[in-house]
């Protein structure tokens, strides 16, 4: 098993990248423990001291830390749990989706913004581990949540989101305005 570890633009997340696929389709992001019993690994992982979030995408899972966490022990039993259960790991785990199902029935206007997102912005985020979720489009303001690695990452809130901000007024209208909703 090799396992590469790469730094991702948030200095409380790491990129833990395999050789086997850990997510065989799309995504998963789990925000705590309760959403990742179903997941050994992922689990696992929360069992861990420090462990915030964990996002699975094809080979990588990106964990997020607590800031008052440091990485110089925790970055070790992340590649210690992860040998132990990859295994064992099935990566065409079941994972209730309702975004395929959301994108059904959007209206035209908002499934633009989507492709738009999917094609030019969310390929870098997932690259860093992380992802964006559209929650709202009302009144030219698009209302959207970060993911993974994304939602901790000091660049979310400037860089990152006048990118987003500034490619949707160039594809999709120049008023559009772009939003990071509260989480709760």
């Amino acid at each position: 098993m090799n396992i590469t570890v790469q730094p991702t633009p948030n200095p409380n997340a790491l990129k833990f990248i395999t050789d086997k696929d850990v997510r065989a389709n799309g995504k998963t992001s789990f925000k705590n423990p309760n959403q990742a019993k179903s997941v050994p690994m992922a689990a696992a992982l929360f069992d861990l001291r420090g462990v915030d979030q964990i996002h699975f995408f094809q080979n990588v899972i990106t964990v997020s830390k607590f800031s008052f966490e440091p990485w110089d022990s925790l970055e070790s039993s992340v590649i210690t749990t992860i040998e132990n259960m990859i295994d064992d790991h099935d990566p065409n785990f079941k994972d209730h989706n309702p975004e395929v199902e959301r994108r059904k029935n959007l209206p035209p206007e908002l499934l633009q913004i989507e492709t738009i997102l999917d094609h030019r912005i969310r390929p870098g985020l997932q690259g860093d581990g992380g992802d964006l979720k559209v929650l709202s489009f009302e009144d030219n303001i698009l209302m959207v949540q970060y993911q993974g690695a994304c939602g901790s990452c000091p660049s979310s809130t400037t860089g990152t989101l006048e990118a987003i901000r500034a490619i949707l007024q160039e594809e999709y209208d120049p008023q559009i305005e772009v939003y990071i909703a509260p989480e709760y």
